[in-house]
């Protein structure tokens, strides 16, 4: 029981810990609208595409925070602008933005090299330095993510699995889109202080992705998403103290682990449980819910 309580009993530790928690419910919000929408390649653009903002604020003695704010904005409304381009597909747009954007910020980090020790912990996360009032933070962005996805629930489901039943129903994909690219802004902008810009994609994913072959509605998966979140989050701080690794990487890698564990698991269970059926994806059984709810 010390092996597994005492690290916690540590002050530092227990704010990572809740820092954690709040980023990982977050996290399983916009991740599992990420995943049944197949955003992934955008939402790692994104996180990456935060390095300038976070450069320049920190260059000229901002706040990192507001300009990883400022600049995954400037991305979100980037993506958008070029995918109503009709001769560009959105996967070049988004690329060519990812970049452009990380290519600028390694410029600006490129200007001072006393900033290349700072650059290390935006990359890979500081959970271990996470004050109190950026768990207030972290809990005003938990509630603005919650209201986004309790409001936006049954447009995105539609954008989700149908975009033109979606402009039937009279749901406005449009905004939904840019809701969703709201809501994800919002969570990758939340997580980059606690496992860095470049490992904040795998918390996003992960955890939703996991869970996604196990459940039938989308509710489940968020909160399945969010019980391995914390979870990841519990075990990686835990291995790193015992292990003296990277705190934000732990965790990170602990979520990935979870993936690479259930997707075989559920392969067995589908074949043990219907040995003669027909394979079927996770979204197809979830787009039969949805239709059928509709």
């Amino acid at each position: 029981m010390e092996w597994l309580t005492g690290p916690f009993e540590v002050s530092f530790v227990q704010r990572a810990l809740w820092g954690g928690v709040l980023v990982s419910l977050i996290c399983a919000l916009a991740g599992t609208w990420v995943v049944l929408r197949g955003m992934a390649f955008l939402g790692d653009a994104m996180s990456h595409g935060m390095l300038p903002g976070i450069a320049l604020a920190s260059l000229l003695g901002g706040n990192p925070l507001l300009g990883a704010a400022l600049s995954a904005t400037v991305m979100a409304l980037g993506v958008s602008v070029v995918g109503r381009s009709p001769r560009l597909s959105q996967d070049t747009g988004i690329g060519l933005l990812f970049v452009g954007m990380l290519a600028l910020g390694v410029i600006i980090v490129s200007r001072s090299q006393s900033f290349a020790v700072d650059l290390t912990g935006f990359l890979f996360g500081d959970v271990l330095a996470v004050r109190p009032a950026e768990l207030v933070h972290l809990a005003g962005a938990l509630a603005i993510a919650l209201v986004i996805s309790v409001l936006g629930y049954r447009p995105f489901a539609a954008l989700a699995f149908d975009e033109r039943k979606a402009h039937t129903l009279g749901l406005r994909p449009r905004v939904a889109h840019a809701a969703l690219l709201a809501l994800l802004t919002l969570a990758i902008v939340a997580s980059f202080h606690v496992v860095g810009t470049l490992l904040v994609f795998g918390l996003l994913i992960a955890p939703p992705a996991a869970v996604l072959p196990w459940a039938r509605r989308i509710p489940v998966i968020m909160i399945g998403a969010a019980c391995l979140g914390v979870s990841a989050t519990f075990i990686g701080l835990l291995l790193s103290w015992h292990l003296g690794t990277a705190a934000g990487a732990t965790i990170a890698a602990t979520a990935v682990a979870q993936f690479l564990f259930s997707v075989p698991a559920s392969s067995l269970r589908n074949r043990w449980a219907r040995p003669a059926a027909a394979p079927v994806r996770p979204t197809d059984r979830l787009l039969s819910e949805y239709g059928s709810a509709s």
